[in-house]
């Protein structure tokens, strides 16, 4: 789900708890979480409407001025054009913020964070990779996805869910272009050398 900046604080004090969304397919479902600009929402429903069906309240909840503002970004469809409506509620500040900074790892934590690891390499067809990405993105901070992908001899989409597993785990951090090792990842791949 994309939100542009001047959405977010909106989504953050709830006075944003609607979008639409012209996908061919769904990208949200009930009950899923999403982490956008460093927030955590869930969507609380998911559905299909037409367009015609939408309110000027509807329009109020989404940020938009007006309903015809609201239609404006959607396309200007015809009231039987089909939409994504997803109903939306903050939760909180996105999790992986205080995991990532988290680098007082006690045995427990290092060794769940290993078996993480392991998983992920058993998982993947191929050699083991999660060791050598965490050593190339510390090896090379910021450098962008393109050039780490070739290096590590994967397809940049392939090495980027890669490395958004590690993300997941609090290991890495997304930079405006290319990645850094989280203190977290710094301390795991401390304990792994």
């Amino acid at each position: 789900m994309l939100f542009s900046a001047d959405a977010w604080p909106g989504l953050a004090d709830g006075s944003i708890t609607l979008t639409f969304r012209t996908w061919t397919r769904p990208q949200a479902r009930t009950g899923g979480r999403y982490r956008v600009a460093e927030m955590l929402l869930e969507a609380t429903d998911v559905r299909q409407v037409e367009v015609g069906t939408i309110t000027a309240d509807d329009a109020r909840r989404t940020g938009a001025p007006d309903l015809a503002a609201l239609r404006d970004r959607l396309g200007d469809p015809a009231d039987d054009t089909v939409v994504w409506r997803v109903e939306l509620r903050y939760v909180g500040p996105d999790d992986r913020i205080a995991r990532r900074a988290d680098d007082a790892l006690d045995d427990d934590t290092l060794a769940e964070l290993r078996s993480k690891l392991e998983r992920l390499d058993r998982r993947a067809s191929g050699a083991p990779w999660t060791r050598t990405t965490l050593q190339l993105i510390a090896k090379y901070p910021g450098v962008v996805s393109t050039a780490l992908a070739r290096r590590a001899g994967y397809e940049r989409q392939a090495f980027k869910v890669k490395v958004r597993a590690l993300k997941e785990m609090g290991l890495t951090e997304s930079l405006d272009t290319g990645y850094r090792l989280s203190p977290r990842g710094e301390a795991l791949l401390r304990s792994l050398d």
